[in-house]
């Protein structure tokens, strides 16, 4: 009888293959901001970049029919509708990363790993975004001035949802409809399952502006903002009541080391290709799932390569 030993071999070093795990990046969303669509040039191209450079697939995920529902939608229902069309993606089954562009976090999903925004009105913001001269921009100045805390406001316009003006703050918590709940600003309507889901991240990378023009103040990229009652000083988050006594978690995050505020040069989302590379592209490379090698499966080392400017 001939020796099995040369099967068991082959046995082994199958086992010993199949247990063999590659780093595969996990898919990416792109959500982009107010007055913008996934079909725009700018937004196709960072999209498409960040795949690139990233070698993780990334989808933008588009609101209803883009640059007017960005404006007019409340953003209880973009929210509701991002979820949504999250859930029935397959794609992201096992779990995903959130890019934002200038965008809140407001994810509902625990399969969300890390959360990169650049220039996020986290904390609000004390000036309705720049718009210009455009049809959307006249309309929504006409809403604006029937004054931003009225129920009709709220309703017809997105923006207002986390417009805080520090010298009415009792209006903005009363009446604000999206941003006081987030951040459990409200003492008897505080959630905690706001808070569980946002500190399971494993990174939050809030990116903020130095030459930030949009949104007032530049920190609240980084959840800083201003005190209640008065338009200066702006705070450092940690500064702040939402951070010190932990209504969302995000001193709980800062304290595992998986809060990274990160200031670069520039305009509202004016990023350069390097800051790009080093403070997105990373975690989108870092946050991996192990599967199962295959012989179809290589892991792809090759070097990044430039790209344009982002803006």
């Amino acid at each position: 009888m001939k020796s099995s030993a040369p099967t068991c071999c082959l046995i082994l070093c199958f086992f010993a293959s199949s247990l063999v795990h590659v780093s595969v990046c996990l898919p990416f969303i792109l959500l982009h901001g107010i007055a913008d669509q996934c079909s725009n040039k700018g937004v196709k191209n960072i999209t498409d970049q960040l795949t690139q450079l990233s070698k993780s697939e990334g989808f933008c995920l588009e609101i209803g029919d883009g640059t007017w529902d960005s404006w007019f939608k409340t953003l209880h229902e973009q929210t509701e509708i991002a979820c949504n069309k999250v859930k029935q993606m397959k794609e992201l089954k096992d779990g995903y990363n959130i890019v934002g562009l200038s965008q809140l976090k407001s994810g509902r999903s625990g399969e969300v790993k890390n959360f990169i925004s650049l220039g996020g009105p986290h904390a609000g913001t004390a000036s309705v975004p720049l718009c210009g001269n455009g049809t959307f921009c006249i309309i929504a100045d006409n809403i604006i001035k029937s004054g931003i805390y009225t129920d009709y406001v709220q309703a017809h316009l997105a923006p207002s949802g986390y417009l805080k003006l520090p010298n009415n703050i009792p209006a903005y918590l009363e009446k604000c409809s999206f941003l006081p709940k987030l951040n459990n600003e409200i003492p008897e309507e505080r959630n905690a399952t706001y808070k569980q889901r946002f500190t399971s991240l494993q990174n939050l990378v809030l990116i903020m502006f130095e030459h930030e023009t949009v949104l007032i103040p530049k920190e609240t990229s980084w959840f800083g903002y201003y005190p209640d009652g008065t338009f200066n000083p702006a705070l450092s988050p940690q500064k702040t009541k939402l951070y010190s006594e932990d209504w969302i978690g995000l001193k709980t995050l800062d304290e595992a080391g998986r809060v990274k505020f990160i200031k670069v040069a520039g305009n509202h989302l004016g990023i350069s290709t390097a800051d790009m590379k080093k403070h997105v592209v990373l975690y989108l490379q870092d946050a991996a799932k192990d599967t199962p090698l295959s012989t179809e499966q290589r892991f792809d080392q090759s070097q990044l390569s430039d790209v344009e400017r982002y803006h």
